[in-house]
């Protein structure tokens, strides 16, 4: 992972709390907890999937459970952080490349491949995303 200089510089300590996020979002997704998966968010963040926009914490709480009682019944996710580039005092965006994980499958299907952008705000000493959204990967 490597960090760019914008505004500011994110010292290391900084930069292991915003990648600590992507970590909690795939346990989140592991255990299919929308609580925990809402609670990454900003009380008014926004969610960006292909064909989704969700805003607010309880509206992206709602649409996770739905989709953890369907679409992604069994998934699971990965994500790996690319790189971390300070916006300004207390905000971040965190690159990352990583996927949903078919239910039953072990590996990553290039088919399910994506890049993500999180811009994360930090609140009361803590990261939390005002917004994630993601794509597919290009394939090359």
């Amino acid at each position: 992972m490597t960090s760019t200089t914008a505004s500011a510089e994110v010292d290391r300590s900084e930069q292991a709390a915003v990648a600590a996020v992507s970590v909690r979002m795939v346990n989140a997704w592991r255990e299919h907890d929308a609580n925990a998966f809402a609670g990454l968010f900003a009380e008014d963040g926004t969610l960006i999937l292909p064909g989704v926009f969700v805003q607010g914490r309880d509206a992206i709480r709602q649409f996770m459970a739905n989709a953890y009682a369907g679409p992604y019944r069994g998934t699971t996710v990965t994500g790996t952080p690319i790189t971390i580039r300070p916006l300004g005092p207390g905000a971040v965006a965190l690159l990352t490349e990583g996927g949903v994980i078919a239910a039953g499958a072990e590996e990553l299907a290039p088919e399910n491949a994506i890049r993500a952008s999180w811009i994360l705000v930090k609140e009361n000493d803590n990261w939390v995303l005002a917004v994630y959204q993601n794509c597919p990967r290009d394939r090359s």
